[in-house]
């Protein structure tokens, strides 16, 4: 019999057959998809610690992985369904951020992952007294500004190491300050050392007599309508030379806990006193002004956090070295600050260091001794500038007003000053020359930032002003600044 005839023969229980397989199939047991769910992806714990819970749904027996010795589960596994489980994070002593990953395997196939993270602390709380925040008669950073021209830094004292006259400056008088105004200044910078005076490193503590002394010398000030700028200096190095990963949680924390300290102590002053985050950070590039830009949010966190008049507070931040061609380029953004319009940006100018500062030839560079239109040289040409002279500041002041001054977010020149060639081992040998180029470099800057609504703050150590009789030592410097005031 060929194939064909018993087909046909037999079809009728052929097509039963395939009805029997078909019901059979469609009566089969369903296997159940693989699921996992849990419903964080991340959980983050504070300073202190403490409870969390962790949702995990599952249809096959699951477990947990933790390799983490700061975070405890209530239970590492399941056999399957809904379940709850309680995290229990340590307090975080380590003086970093930490976290650990959890991994949820299950038996059907699945994985998920949950970051648990914690953050750090190093020292305690000093805001421990916040007030009500108190607008009344304090001005908008646009506002402020106005109300100063020409600024006076008294250096190498409050933030000498070893104290107020270790580096042979005398104690800041009442006098003094009032010397200052009457030459024609109405600000005051006054660059401070604090974590030079701690009494206990474990806490950050600042000596009290300390704070009561910076109080003192700021009353000193506002007393006499100077507008007084207070900053955190070098102070040994350790926020601007520690701009970097691996110091970002610790310079945080000592941040917080000095500008807590320090802006409850100031709390009550009016407007005429600003907070200045730091000096000179020393950030080159993006990634290292990411980091600079935290330790000045946590300054105007911490500062905003004590209440008052802080609330309303003009606060300064610094930019990348202070060098107005990285702050133009890098400070693309200020903190984020609850007040809105109270912040200022700092830059500094000592263009070019060979002229304004060095005295001694080094590796980098020879002494400048003349500066500026018509002052070169012809006796002594290799003491000319090569760089750094009218131009270059115009350009430099340009850049930092269109980024910011013009955008209603004023410029504080915190830093200024070249200075005169005088008892040194070698000398100009066109003294004429080399004293008008210094005049002319004082009054140029001076006036060109001005110009620009660039607040300018001549850098003092005792060489312009005499500090134990209050009296003029250099009345070219003094004459060439208030002449770039007009």
């Amino acid at each position: 019999m060929n194939y064909k005839h018993w087909q046909m023969k037999h079809w009728h229980w052929i097509a039963a057959s395939m009805v029997i397989f078909l019901v059979l199939y469609s009566c089969r047991k369903t296997e159940p998809a693989s699921e996992l769910i849990v419903l964080q992806s991340a959980i983050q714990f504070g300073v202190q610690g403490g409870k969390d819970t962790l949702s995990v749904r599952c249809n096959s027996p699951w477990s947990i992985n933790n390799a983490s010795s700061w975070l405890q589960l209530s239970q590492n596994s399941g056999s399957g369904g809904n379940t709850s489980l309680q995290l229990v994070a340590e307090p975080n002593n380590s003086g970093s951020t930490r976290s650990a990953v959890l991994i949820v395997n299950a038996t059907n196939g699945q994985s998920r992952r949950i970051t648990v993270s914690e953050t750090s602390s190093i020292y305690p709380s000093y805001n421990t007294s916040p007030l009500a925040p108190d607008p009344v008669g304090m001005s908008t950073a646009v506002q402020l500004a106005v109300k100063f021209q020409l600024g006076w830094n008294i250096g190498n004292t409050l933030e000498a190491i070893g104290g107020e006259t270790s580096w042979g400056n005398p104690q800041i008088t009442e006098a003094y300050v009032k010397a200052v105004k009457q030459l024609g200044f109405t600000a005051i910078r006054l660059p401070c050392a604090w974590d030079l005076h701690v009494d206990n490193k474990a806490t950050a503590h600042i000596d009290q007599n300390w704070i009561n002394r910076i109080k003192e010398v700021v009353g000193y000030c506002v007393t006499n309508d100077m507008y007084v700028m207070l900053n955190i200096h070098w102070d040994g190095g350790w926020l601007e030379n520690n701009i970097s990963k691996p110091k970002h949680d610790s310079v945080n924390a000592k941040q917080k806990a000095l500008w807590e300290q320090i802006a409850t102590a100031m709390r009550d002053f009016d407007e005429h006193l600003m907070f200045a985050s730091a000096n000179e950070p020393n950030a080159d590039d993006a990634v290292e002004m990411e980091i600079l830009a935290s330790y000045h949010q946590t300054f105007v966190n911490a500062v905003r956090s004590t209440g008052g008049r802080n609330s309303h507070r003009v606060l300064i931040v610094q930019g990348p070295n202070t060098n107005a061609t990285l702050t133009s380029d890098l400070m693309n953004t200020l903190p984020k600050d609850p007040t809105a319009n109270r912040l200022m940006v700092e830059v500094h100018n000592y263009l070019p260091a060979q002229f304004c500062f060095l005295n001694e030839d080094v590796s980098w560079g020879k002494m400048v001794y003349y500066w500026g239109n018509g002052n070169h040289s012809t006796i002594e040409p290799d003491r000319n500038p090569t760089y750094g002279e009218e131009n270059d500041h115009i350009a430099d002041y340009n850049r930092v007003k269109q980024k910011f001054v013009d955008k209603g977010i004023p410029v504080i020149m915190g830093e200024y000053g070249a200075y005169r060639r005088h008892g040194q081992t070698n000398m100009p040998k066109d003294m004429v020359k080399h004293e008008a180029s210094v005049d002319y470099w004082i009054t140029f800057t001076t006036r060109e930032a001005l110009a620009r609504g660039i607040k300018p703050f001549w850098w003092d150590t005792g060489g312009a002003l005499d500090r134990l009789h209050n009296t003029v030592k250099d009345q070219r410097t003094i004459d060439a600044l208030l002449a770039g005031a007009k």
